[in-house]
């Protein structure tokens, strides 16, 4: 359905008519607000957006161990008492 400018023209007149033009500015008000709170209800509803597998971040075990790095750091130390 294709409306040129002669049908809307014709269709604002109608609508001045009906409501009067004090009117008009209050109900296409009433009518954007309608539209945000229904857009708004529907976006809740829909679930999150999965990332995409390049951004998720994976930890990384270390392969020997937590206790692995302090018995090195203990060998190097030459400070150390312990044999």
């Amino acid at each position: 359905m294709n409306l040129g400018g002669s049908e809307l023209a014709i269709i604002l007149l109608i609508a001045v008519l009906i409501f009067g033009g004090a009117k008009i500015p209050d109900l296409a008000r009433s009518l954007g607000s309608a539209k945000k709170e229904f857009e708004d209800g529907v976006s809740e509803g829909r679930p999150a957006e999965p990332k995409p597998a390049d951004e998720v971040e994976t930890p990384v075990a270390d392969p020997a161990g937590p206790e692995a790095g302090a018995e090195t750091a203990e060998a190097q130390d030459p400070t150390s008492d312990q044999p």
